[in-house]
């Protein structure tokens, strides 16, 4: 099993801000890389914002990929529509997606869950307690009952997300907010993991328990199933194809084969 593994970035950032830029000269996306080293499980390259007209997510390149890492925050209207389309045919098809921290505004997700993801938010550096409730979840493999992170930007509920499949982790911030900052979709083939710590000013991406949630996720994540392409198309089935005999009864406003209004 070989898990072909696409970290997204916008990258924006670490280009126009100092402090970003000591805390990560390889990008975010660098050392989100470092989740995967060593393990042969899987395959790990990376894509940007501003790497073509196509922010790096061709339609060849998304059809080689089994999980996509997104991490985007500054440039999310940057994104252009029929990429995002793309992306979440492909979720549809059994690509798995995490979203990480301020991912949550992202096109992508807001488009896989069809709210407006808001949240409470607060940038004073305080202590953030993730809490793991679902132990037995494959998310959580090998990780302590609780990440302490020191420094960390307060998301607070309420989320205005739809009911998650699954809630694994809350978290604590210092200040007393409380917020789901793990959880799971299923959206047509595809499983979707949204994880919340990762605010750019603070070094979280080099804390290892964070590390070891992302990569757990994205095996969690990957459907080794053929893609289903069939979750498309609508096809208008004539009555002569039928699983048993059928005579048409009535007036109809299609014809048999005739394509429907989508």
């Amino acid at each position: 099993m070989t898990i072909r593994t696409l970290i997204w970035h916008e990258h924006r950032h670490e280009k126009k801000n100092k402090l970003v830029a000591s805390l990560y000269p390889d990008g975010m996306h660098g050392a989100l890389k470092k989740a995967f080293a060593g393990d042969k499980d899987f395959v790990v390259d990376h894509a940007l914002l501003d790497d073509d007209a196509e922010h790096g997510l061709s339609e060849k390149r998304l059809a080689e990929t089994d999980v996509l890492i997104w991490w985007g925050h500054a440039a999310h209207g940057d994104v252009k529509d029929e990429i995002v389309e793309r992306v979440a045919k492909r979720v549809y098809e059994g690509m798995g997606l995490i979203v990480l921290h301020s991912g949550h505004y992202s096109k992508i997700f807001k488009r896989l869950m069809g709210t407006p993801c808001s949240l409470k938010w607060r940038e004073a550096g305080e202590k953030e307690l993730v809490w793991i409730i679902n132990p037995n979840h494959p998310i959580a493999e090998g990780l302590p009952e609780c990440i302490k992170i020191e420094h960390e930007e307060m998301y607070g509920e309420p989320f205005s997300i739809p009911e998650p499949l699954e809630t694994v982790m809350i978290s604590h911030f210092e200040g007393g907010e409380v917020f789901r900052s793990g959880v799971t979709y299923r959206r047509g083939a595809g499983n979707v993991f949204y994880f919340r710590p990762g605010h750019e000013a603070y070094p979280t991406y080099y804390n290892a328990d964070v590390l070891r949630v992302i990569k757990n996720a994205t095996r969690w994540a990957y459907n080794p199933a053929k893609p289903w392409t069939g979750i498309h198309p609508a096809p208008n089935v004539p009555h002569d194809k039928a699983p048993y005999p059928l005579e048409v009864k009535g007036p109809r406003l299609h014809e048999d084969g005739q394509e429907g209004f989508r």
